[in-house]
């Protein structure tokens, strides 16, 4: 069976630019492992794939849901086992890439399949927390799971909500396991020097600017902004939102957004130490792409 390879990476260090070295080298079908890119509508602050880009070198899973919409990790194990399953049937290499350590795990390894969640649900939620406050919500939550509401910060309202209707919706006792993925796994991290790393991010931020990135944060906040959606709460947008709203000045969202990136990646960072990899690879240095080919060269699918 052909191998899956997964191409992961803190952001902003290069992992769209090897990917493409990969497809002009490879039969590969490129596969976005990205929680924020799966929504139309963010797209320079995402630094998304542009459509010209994508036209050339076609991305799984980028742009398939409105930001209304809601996106689990077990939604995508499941569109990315079937583009997975496309891509094998075909004779290509599953190239998996992006910076979402829980996709890429959920589908390595499994995740419990939980109740769908319910956009209608989610919006009494947040009415009710409106006016008690999420500290009230997660107070409900302990009282229906004390030990599940005890990892969960009473101000944490993602968790708290997804918590709740699980409940709701379903309840711990009605969860089912779902398997990992079938065939073997080859995980590539993409590991550049910090301080090169920081450049990097500092510098897409002002190409993000300079390129229509303002324009988009007051279209996406005029069009939005009641909804309180999980992308507008994403790493970059949040930060150009409290512009947007009067809170902070422009050159405030500016250093806040590069200091929420630069945690990020360092997040990132971290889990990677944590996953059993086949290779470290500094994107910038002159074997990079070489390396990644005789790792697929050795698992035998090498040869374009």
């Amino acid at each position: 069976m052909i191998p899956a390879l997964f191409l992961m990476g803190p952001t902003a260090s290069g992992k769209t630019d090897l990917a493409l070295a990969l497809a002009d080298t490879l039969p590969v079908s490129i596969i976005s492992v990205d929680s924020l890119l799966v929504y139309r509508h963010f797209d320079r602050g995402s630094a998304k794939p542009s459509r010209e880009l994508r036209a050339r070198y076609p991305h799984a899973l980028i742009d398939i849901r409105e930001p209304e919409a809601v996106y689990s990790a077990g939604d995508f194990c499941r569109d990315a086992r079937i583009a997975i399953e496309e891509a094998r049937r075909g004779g290509r290499i599953p190239l998996l890439v992006g910076g979402t350590g829980l996709y890429f795990r959920a589908l390595e390894r499994g995740i419990a399949e939980l109740p769908a969640a319910s956009s209608e649900y989610r919006a009494a939620l947040a009415a009710r927390a409106e006016r008690e406050g999420w500290p009230a919500l997660h107070a409900e939550l302990a009282a229906l799971d004390p030990a599940r509401a005890q990892a969960i910060d009473p101000r944490d309202r993602q968790r708290i909500q997804r918590a709740l209707e699980i409940h709701r919706f379903g309840g711990p006792t009605e969860r089912r396991w779902a398997q990992g993925l079938e065939g073997p796994i080859l995980k590539v991290a993409l590991c550049p020097p910090r301080a090169v790393l920081h450049q990097r991010i500092a510098s897409r931020l002002e190409a993000m600017i300079s390129t229509g990135f303002l324009e988009e944060v007051e279209m996406l906040h005029r069009r939005y902004a009641p909804q309180d959606l999980p992308a507008m709460r994403a790493v970059g947008y949040r930060q150009f939102f409290a512009w947007q709203r009067g809170d902070i000045r422009l050159d405030e969202a500016k250093q806040q957004a590069l200091a929420a990136t630069r945690q990020l990646a360092k997040r990132q960072e971290t889990w990677l130490r944590g996953e059993m990899l086949q290779a470290r690879v500094d994107p910038l240095a002159d074997d990079a792409l070489a390396r990644i080919l005789r790792l697929l060269e050795s698992a035998g699918v090498g040869e374009p």
